[in-house]
């Protein structure tokens, strides 16, 4: 196979750029001929995964976080290259929710090493339409999970205190209670499959592909990657005491318990609001609503996988 990796040396705080060298050690050792790419900025997955593509890749490794996974599975499927690459994951992030989905563990020797060995699958992704900075539509695709609500506020603090300082498990925790305190719980309408699901106040949604999201919590625990639907879990909107009370039932996938959770399934969710409201896709905030959310059944080749 024609392997290119892609690396995010920033992600986990720096720590993916400091095992750069203990990587290719074991790339070599595992994987024989390959080519190393590394994001600088913003988008650059996007823009190397492409590249990669051009070039006759076959097999698109990323090492890094969900947001490095969500940019470069975004340039394969907008320079149409998704069908003839296989992606394999090295989850160096912080949050690794799509890795803890798919059982990958963290010893880096073991994952490098099952690239050539493991197990192959073709999973579903989701592809999001919102409105960008600029009043125009921006474009982003994500193999998790994206969401509306107070996860992206949270989203949009991590994304600033991840360029001011260390990130690491304890930021989640911190950045919701940051979300809570800044977001002001909106009036959004929702559809899923033209089905209005809710109409009023708006904790979040979250439009699931997996499992997990903000570091380990079970927002969806019946999703699944590779059934052609999304799993929209609705939470209305609570005040802050209440929110927090129901902290350790998301945690552990229990919250869909209560009467004001619900779950729907679909291809297609829209949102839409009177004010700003944003949205995040796999941790990453990516713009406002309005937003059009929607399900692209297996157009993704995983490899390495236990």
């Amino acid at each position: 196979m024609s392997t290119f990796v892609l690396v995010n040396p920033s992600s986990r705080s720096g720590a993916t750029g400091r095992r750069v060298a203990e990587l290719e050690t074991l790339l070599r050792k595992y994987v024989g001929d390959y080519q190393l790419l590394a994001t600088e900025c913003e988008g650059d997955g996007e823009r190397l995964a492409c590249l990669a593509a051009e070039q006759g890749a076959t097999r698109l490794v990323i090492a890094g976080g969900d947001g490095t996974v969500s940019e470069a599975l975004s340039g394969l499927l907008q320079c149409g290259r998704a069908d003839s690459v296989e992606i394999g994951l090295l989850p160096l992030g912080t949050g690794r929710d799509f890795a803890r989905l798919l059982g990958l563990g963290t010893d880096l020797e073991v994952s490098v090493a099952r690239l050539s060995t493991g197990q192959r699958r073709q999973v579903d992704a989701g592809r999001i339409r919102c409105q960008a900075s600029d009043g125009g539509e921006r474009v982003r695709c994500f193999l998790n999970i994206a969401s509306v609500g107070l996860s992206a506020e949270s989203a949009r603090w991590l994304a600033k205190r991840g360029k001011q300082g260390r990130r690491g498990p304890l930021s989640y925790m911190v950045s919701g209670v940051v979300g809570l305190a800044r977001y002001s719980m909106p009036l959004v309408t929702i559809r899923v499959d033209d089905r209005v699901v809710h109409e009023g106040r708006l904790s979040l949604a979250a439009a699931s592909n997996g499992q997990y999201f903000a570091g380990g919590m079970r927002v969806a625990p019946d999703a699944s990657i590779d059934d052609g639907l999304l799993d929209v879990v609705v939470v209305e909107g609570m005040s802050v005491g209440a929110s927090l009370l129901r902290f350790p039932a998301l945690v552990r996938g229990r919250h869909i318990e209560d009467r004001r959770v619900s779950v729907h399934r679909g291809a297609v969710v829209r949102a839409e609001s009177a004010v700003e409201v944003w949205v995040e896709a796999d941790g990453e905030p990516v713009g406002t609503l309005p937003g059009t959310i929607e399900i692209l059944p297996g157009v993704v080749k995983l490899c390495g996988l236990p």
